[in-house]
Formats: C-alpha cells, structure tokens, sequence
C-alpha cells in the first residue's frame, strides 16, 4: 500500500515534533537540578540517579515493546506512550522528596520506551534506503532541539518562577501529540512472495528467532557496543553541562540554560549535515555511514578537550568548543541509526531497535549520569584534601565536577575504534541479509 507524499510528510514532522517533546520532557530534570539540590540538599551522585532514573525502565520495558511494534498497531503504542509520559512529567512536578520525584521518572521511561522503536520502525518501511539516513536525520533533530528548549524554557521558568512549575509546563502538549499520533501512516511493507503469490512464513519469526537473527550480525554488536559508549558520553554531558557552567563558570541557572541551549540547538546542525552527507557516502560505499560516523566522531575528541580547558569564567571559549564538539558527536544518529536500518530486514527492525537500545540506555545511559555523579563528588573530595580541608565547599564541588567530566573525551576515543570496527563487518551483513529475503522469496512455494 503507497502513501501520498502529504501523508508522509506530516508523519515525519510529527514523529519529530514526538521525538522533541521526548527529550524535552527527560532534560527537564539537569536544567533545574540546582534548583532542587539546593531544595533537597543532594549530592551528585544522588542528581546522577535521578538523572538516569527513567533509564531503568525504559531500558527493561523497550525489548518487549520492540517485538510488539513489529507485529502491533503501532500508532496506538506510540500514541499511549506519548500521553503517559506527559502525564507522569506532570507529576513530577508534584515530587516532595528525593523518592517521590525518582519513582515518577521511572514512569516517565516506561511512556518514552515507545517513542523510538517505533519510529524507526515507521521510518524504515516509509522512506527508501536512498534517503532514509536524511529521514532519520530529521526524526533525531528531535534531541538537539529538545534539549536547547528543555534547558531555555525550563531554567528560565525555574529561575523566575519555581523548578515545580517547569514540570507542569511541559506535561500539557504530549496529550495534544499523543492524540495526533492516531493519525500517523501506519503502513507496513509487504512480505515476501514466491512464485505463487503467497505470503513467506517469515515475515513474523518467533521473539528468540528475531533475537537470533539480529544478534547473529557481527555489525549489530559493534553497533550497540557504540551505543553504550556514545549514550554514556551524551548523558554525562546533559546531566551535568549546566551544573558545570553554572559552578566552574558562575552563571546563573538561567543564564547556564540559555548557553546550554544554545550548545544544543546549533548541535543540531551537525545531525542534519550528517544525514545528507551519511546519504551520499552510502551512494558510493556500502559503509559509508559508518565511515561519516567514526570520522566526525574522532573531529569531536579535540574540541571537547579544548572545551574544558577554557579558564573558569571564560565562557565565550568555552562555549565555542562545545558547540563545535556537539555538532560533531550528534552526526553519529542520523548516520548509526539509518546503518541498522540497512542491514536489518523491516520485520526485525523493532526488535533490534529494542536491543540497541537496551544497551544503549541501560548500560550507557544509565551510568553516565550516575558514573559521572559518583566521579564528580569523588574528586570534590580529592581537591579539599589536596588544600588540606576537611569540609566541602561550592569551590571544591565546582572543580571536582570540571574534573570528573574529562571522562568523556577519553570515551569518546574507543568509540571511535568500536565505529570503525563496525565498518569491517558491515558489508558482509548488508549482504546476508538480502540473501536472507531472497532465499525467502525463493524458498516460498
């Protein structure tokens, strides 16, 4: 069944205008958790778990949800995540303690678990491999865009108003995108077909078979391997990016949103760029993707390490870095998401999205901000002993979290090596899996 060029196009804006509220709605909590630590007196490591809090879940609920958006009505699952999330970020801003404000994040990542296996999923049977890494790119221009107006709209609301009032602000719009959602292109692509026009047994393998067949692609686990890496880095960095600005550099917790903003929002950018420029390396070779993907990656390293060697209070400096250091991490989406794409057949797309993402969050996106927390008040510790006190200071914090983030661009240099080792195997299953849905075709009566 074909869908008019209207339909498809107001299925991707609205998957992407999903996909901004999604990551909206997580990054409230790092752009007015000063506001609470001063509230609630916590530490980092206590921000790092309820920054990673909704990770838990979304991670663990994300496989089954996978499987069943390869085989469900996923407008309806799309559609009843959306309106979920909203309603517990609502209720977040209801939260009296540390506990109350970290089980309603866990409900949060249960809602948000929906979001990107199924729009993968839809991308991948709407748009064709030629231009699916651009389709991608716009649908992932949902995270740099979410982040800058999480961290403008909420500091600026935590600031003049209360942190409480950003919770509630930002729960109203998801119900008005969850019911649009049932309006989405809905079209799955049809099964392979023998001789005789009937449909081939596989389009719709067991759970353990499609787990089989998409863990079985030696691509897959250096991909997910990246995932991790690349989740832990981007997580680390937007939980405590505007900690950091506002204690190393001393601005404002709105002032710290509005530069945050802006270092996501020209992010961006590069995301967009990497999808074009992912498109027409693929056009000339099959790992193309994967090569813009290690490159822009190993660009990044430089500039995220002249970022945080900006002196304190010279913000211009290190703004500039960042913005350059963030436009080259974010060409990994487009160009990694549309590559899993390409080597997986569209009745498994779910299910390896689901794995990847598991991984992804649970190993990367989990740690990262609770990796980072516990490496940050370990190293406060370290600089008062190092002047010889025996209580914390805001200045002791304050260098302890500028020096625990220098873990990110030494992540970021194996990521580099598991990307380029994925370009080693690409090939190879790019073509198994088309041999896959020819024997199929051929096997079918």
């Amino acid at each position: 069944m074909q869908i008019s060029r209207s339909q498809l196009l107001f299925t991707l804006a609205l998957l992407t205008a999903i996909n901004t509220l999604n990551f909206f709605d997580r990054q409230i909590l790092p752009a007015v958790q000063e506001k609470i630590r001063a509230d609630w007196s916590l530490s980092d490591s206590q921000l790092g778990w309820l920054g990673t809090a909704f990770i838990l879940l979304y991670a663990v609920v994300g496989v089954p949800l996978g499987r069943w958006v390869d085989v469900g009505p996923r407008k309806w699952i799309l559609a009843g995540g959306v309106a979920l999330w909203s309603l517990l970020t609502f209720g977040s801003g209801l939260a009296w303690n540390f506990w109350s404000l970290f089980v309603m994040r866990l409900g949060v990542g249960v809602g948000e678990a929906s979001c990107a296996p199924v729009a993968s999923s839809l991308v991948g049977d709407l748009v064709g491999p030629r231009k699916r890494a651009r389709a991608m790119g716009l649908f992932m221009l949902g995270l740099p865009l979410g982040l800058a107006l999480s961290y403008v709209v909420s500091s600026t609301i935590a600031e003049r108003f209360s942190w409480q009032l950003a919770f509630f602000v930002a729960g109203g719009p998801g119900l008005v995108l969850a019911f649009l959602a049932l309006f989405i292109a809905d079209v799955r692509p049809g099964p392979p077909v023998g001789a005789a026009g009937q449909k081939s047994s596989t389009r719709n393998p067991s759970f353990r078979q499609a787990v089989a067949i998409v863990l079985g692609m030696p691509t897959m686990w250096w991909i997910i391997f990246s995932g991790a890496i690349h989740n832990f880095n981007m997580y680390a960095l937007g939980s405590f990016l505007a900690s950091l600005l506002k204690r190393y550099h001393h601005l404002t917790v709105e002032e710290a949103g509005w530069v945050t903003g802006l270092i996501f929002g020209f992010g961006a950018l590069g995301m967009f760029a990497a999808g074009w420029l992912g498109d027409w390396a693929f056009h000339r070779w099959i790992t193309g993707r994967l090569q813009v993907a290690w490159v822009c990656t190993a660009l990044a390293i430089p500039c995220l390490l002249l970022a945080l060697a900006a002196p304190r209070g010279d913000v211009l400096r290190c703004t500039f870095w960042l913005v350059a250091g963030y436009m080259l991490c974010y060409c990994y989406y487009g160009t990694v998401y549309a590559a899993i794409q390409d080597i997986v057949e569209p009745s498994l797309r779910g299910t390896a999205m689901a794995l990847y993402f598991f991984a992804m969050y649970f190993l990367g996106a989990m740690l990262g901000p609770v990796g980072v927390g516990w490496l940050s008040d370990w190293s406060a510790w370290r600089v008062a002993a190092r002047y010889g006190a025996t209580a914390l200071t805001e200045d002791h914090i304050a260098l302890g979290l500028h020096e625990a983030m220098y873990v990110v661009p030494f992540l970021t240099g194996f990521l580099v090596i598991v990307l380029f080792a994925g370009t080693r195997t690409f090939a190879a299953d790019y073509e198994r899996r088309h041999r896959r849905e020819s024997m199929a075709r051929a096997a079918t009566p």
